[in-house]
């Protein structure tokens, strides 16, 4: 079963997240804390991918994307930015595989992990 680490700070939005990709079948992790997520990714833990936020306390999620980018085993590991923040294009530079818009790609969620994890 794919684990999948979601990343963000608003908790209402991080339980609806976890809901629709719980009931996808997917296992999640949720930290709402860059910092803790930065722990995790460090961490053995497996992770099929990484969804996260960029405005985060702590530690942004691009900076977030960028350490686990350094990370041997990381490195291949899909990662999708989902913020409301104008970052799209700053993000792919860090190394997101996919960037969605807040609120307006909510919809998209799911078949972009679905994607990402099949590929």
């Amino acid at each position: 079963m794919p684990h999948i680490l979601l990343v963000e700070d608003h908790s209402v939005i991080a339980q609806a997240i976890e809901e629709t990709l719980e009931a996808e079948g997917w296992r999640v992790s949720h930290c709402g804390d860059g910092a803790v997520a930065v722990l995790r990714m460090a961490s053995e833990a497996t992770y099929h991918l990484l969804l996260c936020d960029n405005e985060l306390p702590s530690v942004s999620g691009l900076d977030l994307v960028r350490y686990a980018r350094t990370l041997p085993r990381r490195r291949a590991m899909p990662i999708i930015m989902f913020s409301a923040s104008e970052c799209s294009r700053e993000a792919k530079l860090a190394g997101v595989n996919e960037f969605l818009r807040k609120p307006q790609d909510v919809g998209k969620i799911v078949e972009t992990v679905a994607r990402l994890l099949i590929s």
